[in-house]
């Protein structure tokens, strides 16, 4: 299920349908913090931790003072309903695209990223910011969820919701 959101993300990129990609590749930190609690909340504190440690230093290269990242941390916290999560709180409208993605037909093509340059600059920050986010949902995955026993049951509890 995680993996056919993240490849549509990056199937909304290629067909350079911005505003949508970006939509969904800011609901990414609160989707993985909702799976990673038994309760499926979250807080902008959180949100704004999971950027910190998966896109920031998701990339070895990359260091804690990368001002690219600090930006895409900083417009997930600000683009994060602040009313909303200024508690615990469920992220309903996030887990409810992740969970109507399960029911669409699956499109295997991976995103193809091509030349930035030709692309305008509100694309090229929206596929940079997009591939980040994406990028770091990946290492979460892999790193951690994969192995996290709350991520599995909840995505198993999202699953079988109708």
């Amino acid at each position: 299920m995680l993996a056919g959101y993240l490849s549509d993300i990056e199937l909304l990129l290629e067909e350079q349908r911005w505003e949508q990609a970006l939509r969904e590749a800011f609901d990414l930190p609160q989707i993985a913090l909702a799976l990673s609690n038994s309760h499926m909340q979250v807080s902008v504190d959180r949100v704004q931790a999971w950027c910190e440690q998966w896109v920031k230093h998701g990339d070895e290269a990359a260091t804690a003072t990368d001002p690219e990242s600090a930006r895409i941390g900083q417009l997930v916290c600000e683009r994060a309903d602040r009313a909303t999560l200024a508690t615990e709180s469920t992220p309903t409208l996030a887990l409810r695209r992740l969970r109507l993605h399960r029911l669409q037909r699956t499109r295997q093509r991976a995103f193809k990223a091509g030349p930035l340059a030709a692309l305008g600059p509100e694309a090229t920050d929206a596929v940079q910011i997009c591939t980040a986010l994406v990028l770091a949902a990946r290492r979460w995955y892999a790193q951690s969820a994969c192995h996290d026993a709350i991520v599995q049951a909840n995505l198993a509890r999202l699953a079988v919701l109708r």
